[in-house]
């Protein structure tokens, strides 16, 4: 383990981008520029450019390009803004980060490393760099494992750091159930949360504390960031490694005209600098930003405080509906005080006390809790800066259970603990988890858009009225005003690996979504930590007809078009679809590569010479 790791530790983690005025009002104004043609362009779509002939064609298409624009308006409200939280001096005394108090004590802060069946080795790494965080005051830290596994060489592990050991009978709950066992043991004021490969930076808490000196913030969250993600091989060294000298000129050419281009890097999208530096970031100024886990910084009060309200509030709910029920049966107008008053005891006895929910996404959830205490109005921050280094997915197996179980688990709280029907929310914090929610159901209109194009090559029926003027004239500025505003909302940060994610991820998504229609809970497995061995082809099978069939349906429709032989298609028509097509094939092709992809034989810091040597 350590091996692997020694070839990524001279790695330094991205700044976050800038923050420009000027962008971000061009941003603001090509935004509503897109969102001002979008209503005018589905206004026309649904009103004179149906094809009354195909309808069971040209509906479905208006449908997913309605839900997808619901989802650009959600995007557009989230990336409006960015609104950076000052940050202040770290705090010297627990007095300084609470109300109403007399305390004169330095701060505590627990770390906690739930594991459950990671190899002591990566264990040993995060915790060695957990023990080099520093702090300007004096500060009481204590590093606890979370052992989930119950294993003896993880306590040992333990005893050999000089850290401590928080171990439980069961497996209730899983990691939330975890954090919970340790709740109870622990008392430090702040609590840092790690997972087991969560490599802590030594300013984690000189950074971040100083948010706390507000009283009403409950937690902090920093950016994830995957350091060892596969940096890939530019193209010039590809080729000359396939073909000598003449591959390297050849491929600067291809680099002149196209910009750089770069093989194998991050073949699984998993750099999450998209999520964290304008998702999560541009949330800040509504209150918004949710907790994601390894990384984060809670205050103990809050966590306590809102589970408290949350343990009361379901025991109600409960409550109410039992007596309902009663109700219905016994066709009494209400139930006997006496009787009531030993349900309640009976619920309150059953119903478990949970600061962290015991659910696959029990961050987020534990975020929705906080934001919707509405007597305490507590705030959330996203510190822009990195803070800490972990490992990323290292196969297609790895990352699609860690895709599904993200998925299922948002799509389970929009189904069945919607934040829009949490009475405490702000208005502006609802629109903002619904965009959370609204992207993980896009799978459905996703579907529509890639098989649309396939249908029209195939059929030459238009979904639309004519590929004529007129539609280009409704149709380019949207979608060209979409794409700018896009470039410019999120300068600075690679989007197009994300977008073309975005489409090839609906196999997961569809059956994350189909789980929870069906009542079925989402699953906790532990994400491995460690590459698994082989190919995942029957992975993307999906991927791989979608890609089959679009290539083979666009050369059917243009032989078909240049010999006259069949079909009534357009050249415009065609055009466009092709287009879409080759969109669609792009993203496909990502994922079927993903399947197949292995690690480089050779050391990255040999490629890196290799780089300086050539001056790329």
């Amino acid at each position: 383990m350590d091996f692997y790791f020694r070839k990524f530790e001279h790695r330094k983690p991205p700044e976050p981008v800038a923050h420009s005025i000027p962008r971000e009002l061009l941003y603001q104004y090509l935004a509503t520029c897109h969102l001002t043609l979008g209503v005018w362009y589905l206004w026309w779509r649904w009103g004179f450019a149906l094809n009354y002939d195909a309808l069971w064609f040209s509906v479905p298409l208006a449908f997913a390009e309605t839900c997808a624009f619901i989802g650009t308006v959600l995007f557009t409200f989230n990336l409006w803004k960015t609104k950076d939280e000052p940050r202040q001096k770290p705090p010297f005394k627990i007095a300084e980060c609470v109300k109403d108090t007399d305390e004169d004590r330095p701060i505590s802060v627990d770390v906690f490393f739930p594991s459950y069946d990671e190899e002591p080795d990566l264990v040993r790494l995060s915790i060695l760099d957990a023990q080099k965080i520093t702090y300007p005051h004096d500060i009481e830290i204590k590093i606890f494992i979370l052992d989930d596994g119950r294993r003896e060489e993880m306590k040992a592990l333990a005893e050999e750091m000089g850290v401590e050991y928080i171990t439980r009978d069961n497996n209730i709950g899983f990691k939330a159930g975890n954090m919970r066992n340790a709740l109870e043991q622990t008392y430090g004021d702040f609590i840092v949360i790690c997972d087991a490969d969560t490599r802590p930076f030594s300013t984690i808490l000189d950074h971040t504390l100083g948010y706390f000196r507000d009283p009403d913030v409950a937690w902090v969250q920093t950016p994830q960031w995957f350091f060892d993600l596969p940096e890939g091989k530019r193209l010039p060294l590809w080729l000359q490694g396939k073909i000598g000298r003449f591959g390297y000129s050849l491929g600067k050419g291809i680099e002149k005209f196209y910009g750089p281009v770069t093989l194998g890097a991050d073949p699984f999208v998993n750099d999450p600098q998209m999520f964290y530096d304008v998702i999560q970031r541009r949330r800040n100024w509504a209150n918004a930003s949710f907790c994601c886990g390894a990384g984060s910084i809670h205050r103990r009060e809050a966590v306590m405080e809102a589970a408290l309200r949350s343990y009361s509030e379901q025991v109600e709910k409960e409550h109410r509906e039992t007596e309902k029920q009663i109700t219905k049966l016994t066709k009494e107008k209400s139930v006997d005080k006496e009787i009531s008053e030993n349900l309640r005891q009976e619920i309150l006895l059953n119903t478990e006390f949970t600061p962290y929910k015991f659910h696959v996404s029990e961050d987020i959830y534990t975020s929705i809790v906080l934001h919707s205490d509405s007597e305490r109005e507590w705030r959330s921050v996203m510190h822009p800066h990195i803070e800490s280094k972990m490992l990323s997915p290292q196969d297609l197996q790895t990352w699609t259970v860690q895709r599904f179980k993200y998925s299922g688990g948002a799509i389970d709280i929009c189904m069945n603990d919607n934040p829009l029907f949490k009475k405490g929310m702000k208005l502006k914090q609802k629109i903002m988890y619904t965009a959370s929610f609204w992207s993980n159901l896009a799978a459905v209109w996703n579907l529509i858009f890639l098989a649309c194009p396939i249908i029209y090559f195939l059929t030459s029926i238009a979904p639309v009225t004519a590929y004529d003027t007129t539609f280009y004239l409704h149709f380019l500025p949207f979608i060209l005003t979409a794409e700018l505003a896009m470039m410019v909302g999120t300068w600075g940060v690679a989007g197009y690996k994300g977008k073309t994610n975005y489409l090839s991820f609906f196999p997961v998504n569809l059956r994350a979504l189909w789980t929870v229609l069906r009542g079925k809970k989402i699953s906790f497995p532990a994400t491995p930590k460690e590459r698994q061995d082989g190919t995942f082809f029957h992975l993307v099978i999906p991927q791989f007809l979608v890609f089959t069939l679009s290539l083979f349906s666009m050369c059917f429709a243009w032989f078909g078009y240049s010999t006259g032989a069949f079909g009534n298609y357009s050249f415009g028509g065609l055009v466009l679809n092709s287009f879409w097509i080759i969109n669609n094939m792009m993203a496909m092709w990502g994922m079927i590569a993903a399947a197949f992809w292995k690690p480089p034989v050779e050391d990255n810091v040999q490629q890196e010479s290799e780089e300086l040597e050539y001056g790329i």
